[in-house]
């Protein structure tokens, strides 16, 4: 039977945990934010998944590094907006929290009035999740979606999809800590990312079984990450319990919107998580 490799997961581990820990070390040297060096941390999971796999004779292309379907990659990118528009749906049922139709979604950029200011919004953000905001999320999907998970393969879609995603949320500490998505509440807001990570995992494996391709959590998530501050702009409260920890992307309405999508994806059945499923070594 398979089973994960030690060794490589502690070289992914490792060098995951000496990236972070030096950026954080030139934060604190330098005075300059985590937050403004996110857009450097994102990339080391990339790092230390092709630390991993390289000095373990892997090819990318066998941790799921390839172009694989493309209806499942458009799918993909697609599938982060009706799950933007459910979390805002989500967040505005709650009692204290009001949805404002009159919001700039995009400041600075003059836009239509009515479903087509809409439809532009949209456009908008799919070409930019698609484009930029999916290279920066291939930073971290190549170490999560790529080698993490074809290497926690043997574990099955569940348990490695939880892994991952626990591991996923953790790996935000030091920017959360920072300020970032919950500036009111740093340390539980950490707690809240993990919950939220767990909660996202399972349609990240998803799509990248469907299209044996790690690229299909790049566009998916460069998509979120461009849509989801929509949630922000349209769900209006002044209490930051319910702004940062309720009506948020990476709150409980985000995990809920994403638990329920799973919710069907578990009654449909999920693909078999295995090796071959992502390439081949």
């Amino acid at each position: 039977m398979t089973v994960p490799d030690r060794r490589r997961l502690a070289t992914f581990g490792l060098t995951l945990a000496g990236l972070a820990a030096a950026l954080v070390a030139v934060s604190l040297s330098t005075g300059v934010r985590m937050v403004a060096l996110a857009p450097a941390y994102m990339f080391t999971p990339m790092v230390a998944g092709l630390v991993a796999t390289l000095t373990s004779g892997l090819a990318p292309g066998a941790v799921g590094l390839r172009v694989g379907r493309r209806r499942w990659l458009a799918v993909a990118a697609l599938l982060a907006l009706p799950l933007v528009g459910l979390t805002l749906a989500l967040s505005v049922a709650v009692p204290g929290i009001a949805f404002d139709p009159s919001a700039d979604a995009l400041p600075g950029i003059a836009l239509p009035g009515g479903v087509a200011g809409v439809l532009v919004t949209f456009g908008l953000v799919l070409a930019l999740g698609t484009t930029v905001n999916a290279v920066f999320a291939f930073g971290e999907e190549f170490g999560w979606r790529g080698y993490l998970l074809w290497e926690l393969a043997p574990l099955g879609f569940w348990k490695a999809s939880g892994v991952i995603g626990a591991l996923w949320g953790l790996w935000h500490a030091p920017i959360i800590l920072d300020g970032y998505n919950f500036p009111s509440f740093p340390v539980l807001g950490v707690g809240m990312m993990v919950v939220a990570c767990v909660a996202f995992s399972p349609l990240y494996t998803y799509v990248v079984l469907r299209a044996e391709s790690v690229l299909a959590a790049a566009l998916f998530h460069g998509v979120f990450n461009g849509s989801a501050g929509l949630v922000v702009v349209y769900a209006v409260t002044e209490r930051p319990v319910l702004n940062e920890l309720v009506a948020s992307p990476v709150g409980l309405a985000g995990a809920l919107a994403f638990g329920l999508a799973t919710a069907v994806v578990g009654v449909r059945g999920t693909p078999d998580l295995t090796r071959g499923a992502l390439g081949s070594e």
